[in-house]
């Protein structure tokens, strides 16, 4: 969630975040700013997520992100295409003049989360600039990576966070400042969170912002298939050039902590009863005969001491923990540091998923799901098993990043993550 220290020694360039001429909609060709917005694509529940967005409005960015025809190719064309002809008709209109952009949220709890939105310098795995802590799975980021080509077009930040060391500073000073005026957009999006957005122009700020993100390095909080995907389009493109950079969020966790949540998994092909049955033995299990938010403090309390887990599909939830120390000394890898061969989502894949069930990590035998509700729904609906997870302290996360240690895939899920739709990068712009 947080990382990073300087980084000077292993990458004299440091961060390096540039100013772009943002796309964005223009509020009198669309019903409101709110219903072209959308969570970030892996976030949005398919189909159902997608088809309420597409009838938000016309102009919806999902029909960009999540573009929806009979094959791949046919829906990167449509993309590209839709993109065309909004800019066309004025729907999406470029700023003036290129700019970092001040974001800011404000959820139902009061929780305030400010960032930058910039360009950032796509760097090596080698440089330690940005830090991953999670795997990918390789046919997502191709996937990424064929609406982006389709587009030239970052359509929405990714979102990473770095460690300021808490005093006021000038990125922070920045913040403040530009927060206290008129915003480009303010918009209340239908999960009761308020975003508005700023441009900052001016040469002085500009190169403030720079010189002080230069000092540190990032962790991917959101967005690791993205990177990936940025990653491999700037090798297939001529440096320099605009493939060189990505659309990114930064937050200074030390100043605005992210909250960390879990992601659920459903496993398509697996019922509930077949899952329980092949635990014994193996994991105590207990019947919670609770309504879903009671079922989730039993599995935070149970998390407490060790790995755990709820399983729901069948209109009950079962309490899943103390793990067999012998299968898990057989199936978890030992070459690892202590701190991932503990981890739930670590058990998880290689105990349950590997040894246990024998389900395969792929589409078509699993989905990961941010809200918990919708899993239980799910899975209630199709016959299968939602695995519900406790979230991974961020400690954790950042510590494993540090030491080039990655996270079973969609191990996390960092947040409040920015809203896709308020502003986007056109690589011709």
């Amino acid at each position: 969630m947080n990382t990073a220290g300087h980084s000077k020694a292993t990458a004299p360039r440091g961060l390096e975040l540039t100013p772009f001429r943002g796309l964005r909609y223009d509020p009198d060709r669309v019903g409101s700013l709110a219903a072209v917005t959308s969570p970030p694509y892996d976030v949005v529940v398919r189909p159902d997520g997608l088809h309420h967005l597409q009838s938000a409005d016309p102009y919806n960015i999902v029909r960009l992100i999540l573009p929806e025809a009979a094959t791949p190719e046919e829906r990167n064309a449509q993309a590209a295409e839709t993109l065309r002809r909004w800019r066309a008709e004025g729907v999406l209109t470029a700023d003036p003049e290129p700019g970092l952009y001040v974001y800011e949220q404000r959820d139902v709890d009061g929780l305030v989360q400010r960032g930058v939105i910039g360009a950032l310098r796509v760097s090596d795995p080698d440089e330690h600039l940005v830090l991953p802590h999670e795997d990918v799975m390789p046919h997502i980021v191709a996937d990424r990576a064929d609406v982006m080509r389709a587009t030239s077009a970052n359509l929405e930040p990714l979102l990473l966070t770095y460690r300021g060391d808490g005093t006021a500073t000038a990125t922070a000073g920045l913040i403040e400042r530009t927060a206290g005026q008129p915003p480009l957009l303010a918009t209340t999006t239908e999960d009761g969170v308020h975003h508005r957005l700023w441009s900052v122009t001016a040469p002085a700020d500009l190169a403030a912002v720079s010189g002080e993100l230069s000092e540190h390095q990032a962790l991917i909080a959101d967005g690791h298939h993205r990177w990936a995907t940025y990653r491999r389009l700037r090798t297939e493109h001529p440096s320099p050039g605009p493939w060189d950079h990505g659309l990114v969020l930064l937050v200074d966790t030390a100043r605005y902590p992210l909250r960390v949540r879990s992601i659920h998994r459903l496993l398509h092909d697996l019922t509930v009863t077949e899952a329980l049955a092949a635990l014994d033995g193996r994991f105590r299990v207990r019947r919670l005969d609770l309504p879903l938010p009671k079922a989730m403090d039993a599995l935070a309390e149970a998390a407490a001491t060790g790995n755990a887990y709820v399983l729901a599909g069948d209109g009950a939830f079962h309490l899943v923990d103390r793990p067999d120390p012998a299968l898990l000394a057989r199936t978890v890898p030992a070459d690892r540091p202590e701190a991932w061969r503990t981890l739930d989502a670590t058990v998880l894949h290689t105990t349950l998923l590997d040894h246990v069930w024998r389900v395969p990590d792929s589409p078509a035998h699993i989905a990961y799901i941010h809200d918990t509700a919708a899993t239980v729904e799910k899975a209630e609906r199709d016959g299968g098993t939602a695995v519900l997870m406790h979230p991974v302290h961020e400690d954790v996360v950042r510590d494993l990043a540090r030491q080039g240690v990655t996270m079973p895939r969609k191990s996390t899920s960092f947040g409040p993550k920015p809203a896709s739709g308020l502003v986007l990068r056109a690589l011709d712009l």
